[in-house]
């Protein structure tokens, strides 16, 4: 059976107040007793309530930490330093993957709620907005990461999405191609990079149609299917801008099956510069999101939210940066 407070004060002979006083490092005794009762902790195995310790207003220490689908490289990976740089802040982090699902975002919000988190942070594609309008009227900070702030009025960190969809676009442009496509995500990020795509075209006074703005749900077998799709209609362009290096890799796998060569047949452009981008033959050419340095921050920004509720929100761009290795070159068709 679990050890309970009462367990320990009989065990060491104290009273339940002065275990209270050792858990929350508080009141004055005797070194010999403090260190007694923290020994006996130990030998018991004894683990203080979080959720008593947020009823008396000292807070969990942890972090709430939503992400649309954690097989994804780029959120792993960021997921990663977010946990790394609260465990360095002496925090702990849940972390749920919600799957773009409303009913698993509502059921993981709730949880959160219930586990008495000390704040959230939501990463891209959350739908169910009606739910963090919640999370916000009860003051539990919340800090959005790698989307706006959803009209919440909250802090949010990001990527600029626009100069990355600009930047791949006139990489590719630059090398001569004119039949670029873009295969583009639902999220709000890629709404950005295809508006990047645009005005790349329009500064090049090069056209480009509706046809070839593609949106997918993010997967290899997407980017695969997009790219099969493509040569059905009867065309292969000289350029692809995958807005998410899932695609891309999918997008190189499936040509790499049609024997189309990348990069003389096919040029490609991926967007996160996950660990993806270095395992592909060739070397994925692709927009770097500075994924430790956004983890890092949003770390910071919702610890000092935690600190200071009536802290000023702001709305945090990183810039993104082009990364050129072997899937793209001068157009040769």
């Amino acid at each position: 059976m679990k050890a309970t407070i009462y367990d320990v004060a009989k065990a060491a002979g104290v009273s339940i107040a002065t275990v209270s006083k050792v858990i929350n490092n508080t009141g004055n005794m005797r070194d010999t007793t403090r260190q007694k009762v923290k020994e006996t902790m130990e030998k018991l195995n004894y683990q203080p309530s979080l959720m008593a310790s947020a009823l008396t207003g000292k807070g969990t220490e942890t972090l709430g930490l939503l992400v649309p689908d954690i097989s994804n490289p780029f959120f792993s990976e960021i997921a990663k330093t977010i946990e790394d740089r609260a465990h360095e802040s002496g925090m702990s982090v849940i972390i749920c993957s919600t799957d773009e699902n409303t009913e698993k975002e509502k059921k993981y919000v709730e949880l959160l709620q219930r586990k008495q988190v000390d704040g959230m942070i939501v990463a891209s594609s959350f739908h169910n907005i009606e739910i963090l309008k919640g999370v916000v009227d009860r003051k539990i900070p919340l800090v959005m990461l790698t989307q706006d702030d959803a009209g919440l009025g909250v802090t949010s960190i990001s990527v600029d999405d626009f100069k990355g969809g600009y930047e791949a676009t006139s990489h590719l442009l630059s090398e001569g191609h004119r039949d670029i496509v873009i295969i583009a995500e639902y999220a709000k990020s890629s709404k950005h990079r295809i508006y990047g795509y645009l005005e790349a075209h329009e500064e090049h006074g090069i056209k480009t149609s509706e046809e070839n703005i593609i949106r997918t749900v993010a997967s290899i077998e997407n980017g695969r299917e997009c790219l099969r799709k493509i040569v059905e209609k009867g065309k292969v362009p000289t350029g692809i801008f995958a807005c998410n290096d899932l695609i891309a890799v999918g997008v190189i796998q499936e040509a790499n099956e049609m024997g189309l060569n990348i990069p003389e047949d096919l040029s490609i452009v991926g967007f996160d510069n996950t660990i993806l981008a270095t395992t592909t033959v060739p070397g994925l050419t692709t927009i770097a999101q500075p994924i430790t340095e956004m983890g890092k921050r949003v770390v910071d920004v919702i610890i000092s939210e935690i600190k200071d509720k009536n802290q000023k929100k702001e709305h945090v761009l990183f810039k993104p940066q082009l990364i050129i290795r072997g899937t793209t070159a001068v157009k040769k068709r």
